[in-house]
């Protein structure tokens, strides 16, 4: 028996789920639901909102927009992992596709961070929700993502937690076997830091290497695109001391 229910529409709401509450949808969500879907009257929809759980509704089409009437919570909240995902930001589809799949593995918090050799210096933060609702609706996922604006690697690295082990990719790093570098980390707060495409300037990977439980982490003999560097650092960290091991 599959663990969670995938045929049912999945909503992202703001509203507190409990039995009997009636949660009013935005026109976005009633179009997708009415004109995209074909969804009717009386059809149930799974709805979450990252506090309370997730919650079958019964859906009500109105002539200006959709309502649902909760009924019965599926799941209960989970705690999420402290993992931080911390990204130079890239052009808007290759983004998009990197915020997504950051959410599926499991991060929670995103963070854009502005490096010398990067090519995009603006983040439609909006935009980078809007993909980490549609990824957490798909996903099963209970719980959105923090999201923060843009920070200059300098600033990011002068107000770091030294509490928080930070694992950041570097085609240089001394131990060339990425599971081996993982292997003698503990589960707590962690952050991954994937650079920009032109790669960390000398002087910023020299500093990074100067904080408190930072961890070079080389991703084998070919250079990936960032966006593919995105998941296979995520999956390596969530399978060596994530939440997969």
């Amino acid at each position: 028996m599959p663990q969670h229910d995938f045929r049912s529409p999945r909503l992202f709401v703001e509203a507190p789920l409990a039995p009997g509450a009636h949660v009013a949808l935005d026109p976005a969500q009633s179009h997708y639901l009415g004109n995209v879907l074909r969804q009717a009257t009386g059809d149930r929809v799974l709805v979450f909102n990252g506090r309370d759980g997730e919650w079958s509704a019964v859906l009500t089409l109105l002539r200006r927009g959709a309502t649902l009437a909760v009924e019965v919570r599926t799941r209960a909240q989970t705690a999420t992992a402290d993992l931080h995902y911390l990204f130079a930001p890239l052009k808007a589809a290759r983004l998009d596709y990197m915020m997504q799949k950051a959410v599926e593995m499991g991060a929670s918090r995103l963070q854009p961070v502005l490096t010398r050799h990067g090519q995009v210096t603006r983040v439609n933060v909006a935009r980078v929700r809007a993909n980490a609702i549609e990824a957490a609706q798909q996903c099963g996922i209970l719980a959105l993502p923090g999201i923060g604006e843009p920070l200059p690697l300098a600033q990011l690295i002068a107000t770091w937690d030294s509490r928080r082990r930070i694992v950041f990719c570097d085609e240089n790093a001394e131990v060339a076997n990425p599971v081996d570098a993982l292997s003698g980390l503990v589960r707590g707060p962690l952050a991954v830091l994937i650079g920009p495409e032109g790669g960390f300037a000398d002087d910023e990977r020299a500093s990074l290497l100067k904080l408190p439980n930072v961890v070079p982490l080389s991703l084998g003999p070919r250079i990936l695109r960032a966006d593919t560097a995105a998941v296979a650092a995520l999956a390596l960290v969530q399978a060596v001391v994530g939440d997969w091991a």
